[in-house]
């Protein structure tokens, strides 16, 4: 069963948030098309570089929310 509104709602400001520790930016697809739609719909962009990270493999926004908590969760420790 999907996720709620609510609820991604709710993971996309966490993974956000997240993200913000890594020095990423979270991007969201503004205008979903075909494989996107199916699976997918996010990004991870480097501040500094302006370079994707993570979400680009094969087309745009190929990551989904869970991928990229994922891979976040599974990045080395922020800087402090």
């Amino acid at each position: 069963m999907g996720k709620g509104r609510h609820e991604i709602a709710s993971q996309e400001r966490r993974v956000k948030r997240f993200a913000i520790r890594y020095g990423l930016h979270l991007m969201k697809s503004q205008k979903p098309f075909g494989k996107v739609l199916e699976h997918g719909g996010y990004m991870l962009r480097d501040e500094d570089t302006r370079e994707i990270v993570f979400g680009n493999t094969g087309y745009e926004f190929s990551a989904d929310l869970d991928e990229v908590e994922a891979f976040l969760e599974a990045s080395t420790k922020p800087e402090e």
